[in-house]
């Protein structure tokens, strides 16, 4: 009994969907669902799970802007992020029209997620962080049990998320890093919304934001 991975790439900024699934009971939910809705249902249909459930760590178009056609489509609510990433989803219309994005429509979640909180999927449990700083209401997704994290924009291998949106901040995001992942332990990988899996480790190693070299200085 384990949980199931499955990442799509989807819209011009290559943002990693996760496709996610109890091998048990093949319930499953879709995290960060930016857009291309077709190769999301796709990868459903292939694997034939029964998605409950769309999962948000935060309000930004390319991880959001597909949530309410595909919830829609599956009849299933959309759960987080945090509500004070309430204003980026209200805006949802306003980014694609600046990013050129066509069929996207306000994302309204039916839960709003905390820090303690505990999403299911299936017979697997994520536990819920609240990590501000790149949005004020980002969440991220951890399962203890295969020790792996869903960061969304918060790290990246080699990198850390953006501070320059509105609310966004740099300090209030180190804060996030070093007291929320970080203690999730070394070994632990994680999926983020852009480019390559990585592992907390690696990035307290050689990540030049956040090493642990780099905040020591």
């Amino acid at each position: 009994m384990s949980l199931r991975v499955e990442l799509v790439t989807v819209t011009p900024f290559q943002q990693n969907c996760s496709v996610i699934w109890c091998d048990e009971t093949m319930q499953g939910a879709v995290i960060d669902p930016g857009g291309d809705i077709e190769k999301i249902t796709s990868v459903i249909g292939k694997y034939q799970i029964n998605v409950k459930q769309v999962l948000l760590t935060h309000g930004h178009l390319d991880h959001a802007g597909g949530a309410a056609s595909l919830s829609e489509i599956l009849r299933v609510p959309i759960v987080g992020p945090h509500q004070e990433d309430n204003f980026w989803l209200e805006g949802m219309e306003k980014q694609a029209e600046n990013y050129g994005f066509p069929g996207v429509r306000v994302c309204y979640p039916s839960q709003w997620l905390n820090d303690g909180e505990t999403v299911s999927v299936g017979n697997q449990n994520l536990a819920v962080f609240h990590c501000p700083g790149h949005t004020p209401g980002h969440v991220i997704f951890h399962h203890k049990e295969s020790q792996l994290a869903f960061v969304g924009d918060v790290l990246f291998k080699g990198s850390i998320g953006r501070t320059d949106f509105p609310r966004g901040d740099f300090d209030t995001l180190i804060k996030s890093i070093t007291s929320k992942l970080w203690p999730l332990g070394e070994e632990t990988r994680f999926v983020s919304g852009h480019g390559p899996i990585s592992d907390f480790g690696s990035e307290r190693r050689n990540n030049p934001f956040v090493s642990d070299t780099a905040l020591s200085n």
